[in-house]
C-alpha cells in the first residue's frame, strides 16, 4: 500500500492516491498468464475460420491459388504442419511462464494521480504561449484581455499562459487548514484523460509494432542472405509455397523462437505495456500473422487494407521466383522500401504458369489412377465382393479428384479490383 499527497499553490494540487492490486481480468486467470493464452486460441480460432472456408469451397473467387495447388506444390503434410505449430506454441507458452515468474504484481489506483501530472503539463506548457506570440509581435496580455472582455475567458486564460484566476477549488491541507487553489480547466483533464487513456497507449502499441518489424525484417531477411542460416532453420517454413492459415507459424523450433517468440517479446518489454495492453498486441500480432498467411485476399478483410503488408505481399515471398523479396512482416513494408528489397516485377504470368503447371501435374496423377483402374478391371473378370467395395470407392475417389480438376479449371479471374499496389499484385492471380 502507498500514499502520496501534494500541494501547490501555484499549481492546481494532484491527488492523493491508494495502490491496490489489479484484479484479473478473468477471475481465477491472472492477466500476464490470460495474455499468454489469448494469442494461442486466437490462431487456431482464426485459422480453423479460414480452413473451413477451404474445406467447403467458400469464396473460391478470392483464392491466391488454385485447389490444384495447395495439393501439388506443397512439400509438408497438413499433420506435419500442425506437429510444429503445435511445438512452436508449447515453447512459446513456456518463454512466457518463465517471464512471467518475474513479473511483479500490477497496481491500481493512481490513474486520477496520472491524469492530473498530465494536466499539469498542459497548465505548463501554455506557460510558453505568451513568449511564442512575442516572436510574431503580439502582445498576450492585451490579446487575453480582449478575449476576455468578448467572454472567451477561457481562452484568454491559455494565452496569458495558463492563468485562470476564477477557477479554484478547495482543499484540506495535510495540517488540517482549508486552503484555496487553483483547479484545472475542463478542457485541461479533457485533453489529460485523452493522454493518458488513449494517446500514450496507442504510442506503446505503435513502438510494439514497430519493434516486431524491425525483429522480423533484419531477422528473416538474414535467414535468407545466410546459406547456412536458411537450410539449417528458414527453409523448412518454405516448404509452403501455397501458403494456408494454420501454417503461418509453421517453423523450425528455435527460428519460431527467435522470430516470433523473442520479437514480441522485446517488443512488449521495451514499450512499457501493462498485462492488458499486452493481451492485445500479442493477439493483434498473431492474427496479423495469420491473416497474412490465409491464402485469400478478401476485400472486406480489414487486415488486408489497414497496411500493404497483407496476404498477396506475403505469397509473393513464398514463391521461388519472389523468395529474396518482401521480407517484412507482419505489418508495415517501411524496411522493405528502404532496403529497396520490395518486389517490383510482373506477377500475373507467373501465377499463371504456376496454376498451369500444378493443373497438368494434378490431371496426369488422376490419368495415372484412370490407367491404373482400367488394367486392374481387365485383369479381374470375376472380381470378389471385396475388389467390387474397393473398385466403388476407387471410382467415388476418382470423381472427387474429377471435380476438383474443374473446378481448379474454371476458378473465377473476376477479382483485378483486389490486385491492387496496396496487395502489391497488379492483376488477377486466380
Amino acid at each position: 500500500m502507498a500514499a502520496n499527497t501534494t500541494l501547490v499553490y501555484d499549481l492546481p494540487p494532484l491527488p492523493a492516491y491508494t495502490l491496490v492490486p489489479r484484479p484479473p481480468l478473468v477471475a481465477g486467470i491472472p492477466d500476464n498468464i490470460l495474455a499468454l493464452i489469448l494469442p494461442v486460441l486466437a490462431y487456431w480460432v482464426v485459422s480453423m475460420f479460414f480452413h473451413l472456408i477451404d474445406v467447403y469451397d467458400l469464396f473460391a473467387d478470392y483464392r491466391l491459388h488454385t485447389p490444384a495447388e495447395v495439393l501439388t506444390r506443397n512439400r509438408v503434410t497438413r499433420w506435419d504442419v500442425v506437429k510444429d505449430v503445435v511445438l512452436q506454441h508449447v515453447i512459446q507458452t513456456i518463454a512466457g511462464l518463465i517471464m512471467a515468474y518475474f513479473d511483479g504484481p500490477e497496481y491500481i489506483g493512481r490513474e486520477d494521480y496520472d491524469v492530473a501530472v498530465w494536466a499539469r503539463r498542459i497548465r505548463f506548457s501554455q506557460k510558453a504561449l505568451p513568449y511564442l506570440l512575442a516572436v510574431f509581435g503580439l502582445d498576450a496580455s492585451g490579446v487575453a484581455a480582449n478575449l476576455s472582455q468578448n467572454g472567451h475567458k477561457i481562452l484568454a486564460g491559455a494565452i496569458a499562459g495558463g492563468k485562470y484566476p476564477g477557477i479554484t477549488q478547495s482543499i484540506i491541507s495535510s495540517s488540517g487548514i482549508e486552503a484555496v487553489a487553483p483547479a484545472f480547466t475542463d478542457w485541461e483533464m479533457a485533453l489529460a484523460n485523452f493522454i493518458y487513456w488513449y494517446f500514450v497507449p496507442g504510442l506503446q502499441l505503435l513502438w510494439g509494432i514497430c519493434v516486431v518489424d524491425t525483429w522480423q525484417y533484419f531477422l528473416h531477411r538474414a535467414m535468407h542472405m545466410n546459406k547456412w542460416l536458411y537450410v539449417k532453420f528458414h527453409s523448412r517454413h518454405h516448404r509452403l509455397y501455397v501458403p494456408y492459415a494454420f501454417g503461418a507459424l509453421y517453423n523450425h523450433p528455435v527460428e519460431g523462437f527467435l522470430l516470433d517468440t523473442a520479437g514480441t517479446g522485446i517488443g512488449f518489454l521495451t514499450s512499457g505495456m501493462t498485462h492488458r495492453q499486452s493481451m492485445w498486441f500479442f493477439t493483434l500480432s498473431t492474427i496479423k500473422t495469420v491473416d497474412d498467411h490465409c491464402g485469400y485476399a478478401f476485400p472486406w478483410d480489414p487486415f488486408q487494407h489497414l497496411t500493404s503488408n497483407n496476404a498477396a505481399y506475403h505469397d509473393i515471398h513464398h514463391q521461388s521466383w519472389g523468395i529474396k523479396t518482401n521480407f517484412s512482416q507482419p505489418f508495415f513494408i517501411f524496411w522493405d522500401r528502404l532496403f529497396d528489397t520490395q518486389w517490383k516485377g510482373e506477377v500475373k504470368l507467373r501465377y499463371e504458369r504456376s496454376r498451369e503447371a500444378a493443373e497438368k501435374q494434378f490431371g496426369g496423377e488422376a490419368q495415372q489412377e484412370s490407367d491404373a483402374d482400367a488394367d486392374t478391371d481387365v485383369a479381374s473378370e470375376k472380381p470378389s465382393q471385396d475388389a467390387m467395395v474397393v473398385s466403388a470407392e476407387d471410382s467415388a475417389e476418382r470423381i472427387t479428384r474429377s471435380s476438383l480438376r474443374k473446378k481448379t479449371a474454371t476458378l473465377s479471374p473476376s477479382v483485378d479490383s483486389l490486385k491492387s499496389v496496396n496487395h502489391g499484385v497488379t492483376s488477377s492471380v486466380l
